[in-house]
């Protein structure tokens, strides 16, 4: 049986908080970093999106600050939240551009392919 949105937790355990509603994000447009086997892109960091990181993911092929009406895309800036492919965001963290993360926001996921130590380095919501 397919995991429940309201069962998806984040990469402490506890239930999955609200990446960003403005603008709109997750695979599902919900606001949420849910994941579902759909998501082949593993859309599962939320982060807050640096100058840096945009300029990076523009130069490996992934416009993310150019408007796309058909997709009912804003383009995104630095500041937003928005939820990343987990495999993009390891490859910035190694390329030295990984911006920081909602840790609270980031589903469980994630750690199949980014290591909680890493990602508490970068979180921006713990205490």
């Amino acid at each position: 049986m397919a995991e429940s949105f309201f069962e998806q937790q984040n990469v402490l355990g506890l239930t999955l908080e609200v990446c960003c509603k403005d603008p709109i994000t997750g695979f599902f447009r919900d606001g949420f970093c849910h994941t579902h086997p759909d998501d082949k892109g593993g859309h599962t960091v939320c982060a807050q999106l640096t100058d840096e990181f945009l300029q990076y993911s523009l130069s490996q092929g992934n416009d993310l600050i150019t408007p796309r009406e058909a997709w009912d895309f804003p383009g995104l800036k630095a500041g937003d939240r928005w939820c990343l492919c987990a495999t993009r965001w390891k490859e910035a963290f190694e390329n030295g551009v990984a911006p920081p993360v909602y840790i609270r926001a980031t589903h469980i996921n994630t750690l199949k392919v980014i290591e909680l130590t890493v990602l508490k380095q970068f979180a921006i919501d713990l205490s």
